[in-house]
């Protein structure tokens, strides 16, 4: 296994490009609540102000949230390793 490799699985993200996606947008949500928690700075409004981006930027992470949940029961199709026939 390369070192890429077992970073991404150290984090629990994938190979797919989804999967590397919603890694860092769970990545990115974590950063932003923990500086919410600590400092009260909500660095994704300082960053992009209150706009539309700004929500769509909520409501990505909110999905990578759901789909991250998801992954903790059911693997991706893409990155399950493949069986041997």
């Amino acid at each position: 296994m390369a070192a890429d490799e077992r970073r991404l699985k150290m984090l629990g993200i994938g190979k797919c490009p989804i999967c590397k996606t919603v890694g860092v947008l769970l990545i990115i949500g974590a950063i932003n609540w923990g500086l919410v928690g600590l400092f009260g700075v909500n660095l994704v409004s300082t960053v992009l102000g209150e706009s539309l981006l700004t929500r769509v930027v909520y409501i990505l992470v909110g999905v990578a949230g759901v789909i991250g949940l998801i992954s903790c029961f059911k693997s991706c199709p893409c990155c399950a390793p493949k069986e041997a026939k």
